[in-house]
């Protein structure tokens, strides 16, 4: 403990005294990267954690001061042993930071192009086939990648690769058929795979009321940005699953404004990304025959 405040009183004289363009770099940098991870962990399991790592670390300076050796070495132990901790317990969530901070525009847009003259046709198959198999009670959970990519939940599914459509929707979803049990994964304006196995969310607060499903649903909507529609078995009832968020009792309206939201951004973001592509292009293009004339 000593040795963390002899750390950190190191750094703040060198904050203000020996401060150097590359220092104040380093300390823009280092703002935005917590800036960033604050970001993403909000609202998250880990943002919990992070506040019982503040009492500990607190208790821990407090037992040190006090003299309570035992408990401030067993809370030392536990400090040093932390990091491994939590990479261990935190595996998806750390995933998901790289992820996103990998996911590259100009790819995104190419993957979209298709689906950016069919918006209000892929939505209008969505709100059919989720209107009619909520009206007959039949049980369904469909994922919509955004930009993180869902490539590990897809491996687990049976691979479809088909146009969103009603009857290829209900279809899947029909019981007793082979790929009804499990969750549908939609990327852009495609079912890629179909019966993928989710992982449940630990979530307390969810209701008894909800089975599995709703369950599976949170679970995927924690450690990604999809956002996934549940249709009840037992009540019809439609729910979305978004950032570990359960909105229920979903009707049309409601449903086109979700989607429309989705689809819309996804379109712009494309149109955008593929402009800045094609215009580097042709810049390329111009400075290539320009020094073929030269």
């Amino acid at each position: 403990m000593n040795a963390i405040g002899e750390q950190i009183s190191a750094i703040v004289w060198n904050i203000f005294n020996r401060p150097r363009l590359v220092d104040l770099i380093d300390i823009l940098l280092l703002t935005f990267i917590i800036y960033e991870m604050l970001l993403h962990m909000r609202q998250t399991r880990v943002s919990q954690t992070i506040k019982g790592i503040v009492i500990l670390l607190i208790a821990t300076w407090l037992s040190d001061i006090i003299g309570m050796r035992t408990i401030h070495q067993l809370l030392s132990w536990l400090i040093n042993a932390g990091p491994v901790l939590l990479i261990v317990l935190f595996q998806p969530e750390i995933r998901r930071i790289l992820e996103e901070l990998g996911n590259n525009t100009v790819f995104d847009a190419t993957l979209h192009l298709q689906q950016a003259d069919n918006t209000e046709l892929i939505i209008d198959e969505l709100i059919l086939a989720l209107g009619h198999m909520a009206r007959r009670r039949v049980g369904a959970l469909i994922v919509i990648e955004n930009k993180t990519r869902l490539n590990d939940v897809i491996a687990t599914g049976t691979r479809v690769d088909g146009i969103i459509s009603q009857p290829l929707i209900e279809n899947i979803f029909e019981p007793n058929t082979p790929l009804h049990d499990g969750a549908v994964v939609i990327r852009g304006d495609r079912v890629i795979s179909a019966a993928c196995l989710l992982r449940l969310s630990d979530t307390t607060g969810v209701g008894r009321d909800l089975g599995t499903r709703h369950r599976a649903g949170l679970g995927v909507s924690e450690v990604s940005d999809a956002t996934v529609f549940i249709v009840s078995e037992e009540t019809g009832i439609i729910s979305m699953a978004e950032g570990g968020r359960l909105v229920r009792h979903l009707d049309e309206a409601s449903l086109r404004q979700i989607l429309h939201g989705l689809y819309d951004k996804e379109e712009k973001d494309s149109r955008v990304s593929l402009l800045h592509f094609k215009q580097r292009r042709r810049d390329a293009h111009d400075e290539q025959q320009t020094d073929k004339k030269a």
